[in-house]
């Protein structure tokens, strides 16, 4: 099993480098799409360019399924021979939905809840936006089940930039 970490941008290079993961995803605003991170591939860098926000609004991008279809897509391609490095701004809601997006991807059958609440362990300040997590339960037939896992967790605490947290990228069925 792998692990799946999760930091804010201004600490991504440094835990690429201290987790020595191959692969990136990037989920952030389009101004501030960074390079690729030393000793990662760009074929292994995947860059989610949306806004974080949860519905549309003029001139931002906001999350639509083809963006979450695309995310994964990318999970499925990681080898998941060593961590990955899952990041946003500031390391809160579009990092944390995404990291829990690809846990939800990798474990078919896994329960929602588990998932979301071992998101909930690792990380006091997890957010995950809800339309990224809207999406991901379409597309993978989680019939409502994501949403309901994230809803039903105890509210985030509020802060501008989440330390670095992690969390297995896989989980056992129910």
């Amino acid at each position: 099993m792998n692990t799946i970490y999760v930091c804010p941008l201004a600490r991504l290079q440094q835990t690429v480098t201290e987790t020595g993961a191959r692969y990136v995803v990037t989920a952030i605003n389009p101004w501030s799409i960074p390079e690729t991170p030393r000793g990662v591939q760009p074929e292994n860098h995947f860059k989610l360019v949306i806004n974080d926000i949860t519905a549309p609004h003029k001139d931002l991008i906001h999350p639509e399924p083809n963006h979450i279809e695309s995310l994964i897509g990318f999970a499925r391609h990681w080898d998941r021979d060593g961590p990955l490095v899952v990041h946003c701004l500031a390391g809160i809601s579009r990092s944390s939905a995404a990291a829990f997006i690809i846990a939800c991807t990798l474990s078919n059958d896994a329960d929602e809840h588990l998932i979301a609440e071992r998101l909930r362990r690792a990380s006091k300040t997890a957010n995950p936006n809800l339309l990224m997590v809207r999406h991901a339960d379409k597309l993978l037939s989680r019939d409502g089940r994501m949403i309901a896992a994230i809803e039903a967790l105890t509210p985030a605490i509020a802060t501008l930039e989440a330390e670095l947290f992690s969390m297995p990228s896989e989980f056992e069925s129910a």
